[in-house]
């Protein structure tokens, strides 16, 4: 298997460890900042094949990833749906949040893989760019993430208008879940189809659910998600990003059953080795953003620790969560270098 990525999200120890970033490509980068002031607005950036195919590629141009992340948004399924996303600036991504009484019944799955054809277009479009020994990563937001914004208009901090919604309107919640997996699956799927080799999960605000609510609207959308992938797709490899999940991460690893677990930067990197690792499940991350803002012995030590803790069985490298815009470009090449240095015993 030539692709290092590849080989450790099927449970190789691959030496050195295989390295990406989450929001890779983005405002940290010059070249990014002004491909996106071409544009005019950030979906027209995602729904212009070639601007998208840019975006993408401007990282592993630059820094030689061992993997290239598809430029798009979480929110293009809710757009694609029939549920107008507009990005502010200064304020984000906004949306006619869903309110008492409102029904899913008018959003169409059909609509939004024919609303998605410029997102499928640039996959097809990268699988030609990138050097063969690149992996292609495809993503989509969990059911519940999304959920979030489709309810609350915009993104928040606790989710407690979600939650609400949900204990107030269980009906409709769990319609719009049950309308979410099958967007994340029909999503995902045409991705895949137009030659994404590896797909990633990000339920961003998993950590904002109580224990049993995580269950039914965290877990089990996964699982759902998870277990459909694996059966129509089974070369490809999937990676799930609960991230907040805390002490329900090892039951999400388990259950869900994706390739590999990204871990937020809160999470003891000894203990996901011993619950996740250890039982031959790949992690992915998990190091703090901000460090890598810090750069120098901070990043150095940060790095090495991580890569200690991981060095017995799959890892790949990345972050706790996305790059920071305000990231130095230096920094990233030096986390690259020591990454790709490093050996274990």
């Amino acid at each position: 298997m030539n692709k290092v990525l590849l080989a450790a999200l099927s449970g190789q120890r691959v030496d050195p460890v295989p390295i990406w970033l989450m929001r890779q490509a983005g405002r940290y980068l010059p070249e990014y900042r002004a491909l996106r002031a071409k544009a005019g607005s950030f979906l027209d950036l995602c729904y212009t094949p070639e601007l998208a195919i840019e975006a993408t590629m401007q990282p592993i141009r630059r820094f030689g990833f061992d993997a290239a992340i598809l430029f798009s948004d979480i929110l293009v399924v809710p757009d694609g749906l029939g549920q107008k996303v507009e990005f502010r600036e200064g304020d984000g991504p906004i949306l006619k949040g869903l309110r008492s009484g409102s029904s899913v019944d008018g959003f169409s799955i059909d609509r939004m893989i024919e609303h998605l054809q410029p997102v499928y277009a640039a996959v097809k479009g990268l699988r030609r760019e990138l050097p063969k020994e690149t992996a292609l990563i495809g993503f989509a937001g969990a059911p519940w993430t999304v959920a979030t914004y489709m309810v609350e208009g915009r993104g928040g901090s606790d989710h407690a208008e979600t939650r609400r919604f949900a204990y107030r309107e269980p009906e409709i919640f769990a319609g719009l879940i049950s309308l979410l997996i099958e967007a994340t699956l029909a999503h995902l799927s045409a991705q895949i189809e137009a030659g994404v080799e590896v797909v990633q999960i990000f339920d961003s605000w998993a950590g904002s659910l109580p224990e049993q609510e995580f269950r039914a609207y965290a877990l089990e959308p996964a699982r759902r998600i998870v277990a459909e992938l694996h059966r129509k797709y089974p070369a490809v490899r999937v990676i799930a990003f609960p991230r907040g999940a805390g002490a329900m991460l090892p039951v999400y690893a388990r259950e869900c059953a994706a390739d590999a677990v990204s871990l937020d930067s809160s999470v003891p990197t000894g203990w996901a080795a011993a619950a996740i690792q250890d039982r031959g499940q790949c992690v992915q991350g998990n190091l703090d953003p901000a460090v890598l803002v810090a750069g120098g012995d901070p990043l150095f030590v940060a790095a090495d620790r991580i890569l200690g803790a991981f060095a017995h069985g799959p890892h790949v490298f990345n972050l706790g969560h996305g790059i920071l815009p305000e990231t130095p470009l230096k920094h990233v090449a030096q986390l690259i270098e020591r990454v790709r240095e490093a050996r274990s015993a």
